[in-house]
């Protein structure tokens, strides 16, 4: 019997952490397909000196901090590149190609990125070089022309982004001003706002990829809503094949990718969150589809062995975005080929039908029981005032009882 530990490595979050380790308790060993038994356990990872020699204990790690606290993103690279641990997300590809690179990816792709224009600094990076390198180099620049020649409205946006921090709509130049004036020495975008029909948030977790229907103009609790058939079915595909080439292109198998529709185009804005939202507060009906689509991924790269990837095959997709002649569909067929056979989609397949077949009754069982209500409750009393909580607990019991007739109505074929 193969044992495995899977570890997370953590920030405020207790929602999800505590759902993933109940459903792994509930679902007990795995089968794979030569018949050898698989048991999982779980560790929340705490930070602490370590030896770049030393051997670590997990076989995989859920990572949902590194993106910002650099001592545990230092030991994520040692024990990626020294002892093959595999990782979800990888922080070489995160570091390096934050939104930014991501745009500059993804335009010579050839999608649909709106016009987006990198300015310097409002006030200078703190470094004693910089007054000499400013006034030899720097080209003064007029940021009105800049914003009249993208067009108005757009978007003032950090070029790593992260959780809506400093991001302004602007519509004329007072406000382009203000903006400016405030980034501070934040590194800024500006990029063409899009006049949309729908904002589509698809959450993309290994081979699985849920696409939602966002409204940010919301409050949290209100921004997903409960919708599925809210895309053309060839709109649908082309968001979620976008979702999925991104991922597979930067290695990504733990993040969220936004798309803007406008006229039946679809304008991807925002695709690189190294921890995209999971929380059951704001996912709801959706958060029992995200723990399961965890569960599942984790499981099939350990009992698969699937070899971490620390590298980009980015010339494979470029090949195809130079191909003289082929149309812009026939270029999303072949990066979701390519997106397909690096995430093994048929044998991802294969394995969750084979291996863990019940899982659906396992998620299904769980969110039912009292432990499950639990965890709902506890988690509103974390996050909403005491005036509020009852309010939140109602909202939340009624969206998850909507999860459940829908999943039963799905799993009994009505």
């Amino acid at each position: 019997m193969a044992t495995h530990l899977i570890g997370m490595l953590l920030g405020t979050e207790e929602d999800w952490p505590r759902a993933f380790e109940e459903i792994l308790l509930r679902l007990g060993p795995v089968t794979d397909e030569g018949g050898g038994k698989h048991v999982f356990d779980t560790e929340r990872i705490t930070i602490e000196p370590f030896s770049l020699r030393d051997k670590p204990r997990y076989d995989l790690v859920i990572d949902r901090l590194a993106y910002w606290y650099y001592h545990p993103r230092e030991w994520l690279k040692k024990v990626a590149l020294m002892d093959g641990v595999y990782l979800l997300n990888s922080p070489f590809t995160f570091q390096s190609m934050e939104k930014h690179a991501a745009y500059c990816a993804m335009i010579r792709l050839g999608l649909k990125v709106p016009e987006t224009v990198l300015v310097p600094y409002k006030n200078p990076p703190d470094n004693a070089r910089y007054a000499y390198t400013a006034a030899r180099y720097n080209r003064p620049f007029d940021l009105d022309a800049v914003a009249r020649q993208i067009g108005y409205p757009l978007f003032m946006k950090p070029y790593d982004g992260g959780a809506w921090r400093g991001v302004s709509r602007i519509r004329n130049e007072t406000e382009l001003h203000a903006a400016y004036d405030a980034s501070g020495e934040m590194l800024m975008h500006l990029q063409k706002a899009v006049d949309y029909d729908v904002f589509a948030r698809s959450l993309s977790i290994g081979a699985e990829t849920m696409v939602m229907r966002f409204q940010p103009e919301r409050p949290m609790h209100e921004r997903y809503a409960v919708t599925h058939d809210f895309l053309s079915p060839e709109v649908g595909a082309e968001v979620l094949t976008i979702g999925k080439l991104v991922n597979a292109f930067f290695r990504w198998e733990f993040n969220s990718c936004e798309t803007l529709v406008a006229d039946g185009e679809v304008y991807p804005i925002d695709y690189a969150n190294a921890c995209p939202d999971v929380a059951l507060t704001s996912l709801h009906y959706y958060f029992p589809w995200a723990m399961k689509a965890l569960v599942k991924w984790s499981l099939f790269a350990l009992v698969t062995a699937r070899r971490p990837r620390l590298d980009v095959s980015a010339d494979r997709y470029f090949e195809i975005a130079d191909t003289p002649g082929m149309s812009y569909d026939e270029k999303l067929a072949a990066y979701r080929s390519l997106a397909d056979e690096y995430f093994d989609t048929p044998r991802y397949l294969e394995f969750c039908a084979r291996s863990l077949n019940n899982l659906d009754e396992v998620v299904h069982d769980w969110v039912t029981s009292p432990a499950f209500d639990s965890l709902l409750t506890d988690t509103v009393r974390l996050v909403y005032p005491a005036h509020e909580q009852e309010r939140f607990i109602a909202h939340l019991r009624g969206l998850i009882a909507l999860w459940v007739r829908d999943e039963e109505g799905r799993r009994h074929g009505s």
